[in-house]
């Protein structure tokens, strides 16, 4: 992490902004940017990065990857029917 201050804050000020940031986001500061004009304090800041995994709903369960799945299992998402409208079937409802 890196921490910019510019102004008149010192690195007691700047901690206590890392600290209060990171809990209350519950997140890792990557950059932050520190600007005192007066009375004011203005923070500019990054988070690291989260990695996520998309989940979906398949056959009546939330999955985020399927290659743990026994055969029978497997066998029932190919055969199930994925439902779809159509361009054509738009054309009809108006």
């Amino acid at each position: 992490m890196s921490v910019v201050i510019t102004g008149n804050a010192g690195a007691k000020e700047a901690q206590a902004y890392v600290e209060y940031l990171e809990n209350k986001y519950h997140r890792k500061l990557e950059k932050l940017d520190i600007n005192i004009d007066g009375e004011f304090a203005d923070l500019n800041y990054e988070f690291t990065s989260v990695p996520f995994e998309r989940i979906r709903r398949i056959t009546g369960y939330l999955v985020g990857t399927m290659d743990h799945w026994n055969d029978a299992k497997s066998a029932e998402e190919k055969d199930r029917v994925k439902h779809t409208l159509g361009d054509s079937e738009m054309e009809s409802l108006s």
